[in-house]
Formats: structure tokens, sequence, C-alpha cells
């Protein structure tokens, strides 16, 4: 979406405010902000941090500065936009996606979900209200805002509230089958049950036909 150049998500409008006026890189503004946001949501639920949370501060940080150095922006308006709409589609499934895991969300998603809960406001709306005022701030302190920043701001929260029911659904359908078929007790004690049967001679059902020596019979 930066490389769009069409208006970033708030956030990154944010961000880059930050970069523009203190330097360091724009990812490391991300790390640097979501960290604030993960302790400020700590204090407020009295509970650690998830492992997800975390990862999900550090990786996006690095992701945002290692995409920024290989993705040009595009010649042509019409891949601009193509790449605009990219990045807004990518980023509604993905929050939705990792929410759904339960191992737990991003830093400004974990902060939505605390404010959801808090309020009993909608996702949708507590999503925009916080990208709101994450646009407010970096517009302020000169981040690059257009269009591109308005629809981001408004679709976000609705696209990841639509998104989160499939996506609990999935990755419950995902868990099952790994839990059935990749190494449960339950499946290792049927498997072991159906070699001792099929393979162990003490172990299976001995009939009449069942004998060593060339066909026919020689008695």
């Amino acid at each position: 979406m930066i490389r769009a150049n069409l208006g970033a998500s708030p956030w990154d409008v944010f961000h880059i405010g930050l970069y523009k006026h203190f330097g360091l890189t724009i990812g490391t503004w991300s790390i640097i902000v979501g960290l604030v946001i993960i302790l400020s949501t700590c204090l407020l639920t009295r509970t650690w941090p998830q492992a997800g949370a975390l990862l999900n501060m550090v990786l996006v940080g690095l992701f945002i500065d290692a995409f920024l150095a290989v993705i040009d922006t595009p010649a042509t308006l019409a891949g601009r936009w193509v790449m605009l709409g990219a990045g807004i589609l990518v980023n509604g499934v993905g929050i939705a996606f990792y929410i759904a895991a339960d191992k737990g969300a991003g830093p400004r998603d974990t902060l939505m979900l605390y404010l959801t809960e808090v309020t009993g406001w909608s996702i949708a709306t507590i999503r925009r209200l916080l990208e709101a005022g994450a646009l407010v701030c970096g517009w302020l302190m000169g981040g690059p805002v257009s269009f591109g920043t308005v629809v981001f701001a408004l679709t976000i929260g609705t696209m990841v509230g639509r998104f989160l029911p499939p996506s609990r659904r999935v990755v419950k359908r995902l868990v099952s089958y790994a839990q059935g078929s990749g190494g449960s007790e339950h499946s290792l004690a049927l498997m072991a049950e159906r070699g001792a049967v099929l393979e162990d001679f003490n172990q299976g059902t001995i009939r009449p036909h069942h004998y060593d020596g060339p066909w026919p019979p020689l008695r």
C-alpha cells in the first residue's frame, strides 16, 4: 500500500510521520508503536502478552522494511490501483486469519479486541475509531494521506468482521484434521492395533485356508 502511492493505511501514515520527524525506518517505528500498545494493553488487562502478539509486532516491522526495499511503485495508475486493492484485501484476510488462530493477535488487534469486549461495540466500529485516531496523528506529522487511506480506514473493520467467522471455521477444521491424522494418541493407538492384527501371527485370527506350502495343499 505504501508503494502504491495512493495513500498508506492509517497506522502506516502514523509510522511514516514518525519516520519523517525522528528518522529510523518505517518498520522500526511499527515495532516501537506495537510495543507501546502491547504494554498498554497488558496494563489494562493485567495479563501477559501472547506469543502471537510479540511475533506479529516484530515480523510485521521487518516485513515492511524488507518489502519496501524490493518493491517499486508501478509505472501505471492501473497498476497502482491493483497494488492498493491487493494490499487492503491481504490486510483484511490476514488480520482475521491470525486472530482466528487464538495464539495472540497483533498489538493493534489485541487492543481492538479488548475495547470491543469492554464497550460492547462491534469490531468494525472499534477498528474504525482506532484507524481514525492513528490517521489524524499521522496526518499532523506529515504522513501520506490520500484516497487509499480513506478506503482502508472505512473498509478494514468491516472486512475483518466478515472474514473472522469463516476464518475461525477454517482454522478449526485444520486443527481437527491435524489432530485426527497427524499423530494424536487415539490415531496412534488405532494404527498400532491395526498393525498388530494384520502383521503379528499371534494377534491375528487363524482361518482354515491359512497354511504354508504349494497349491493345492498336499495331505
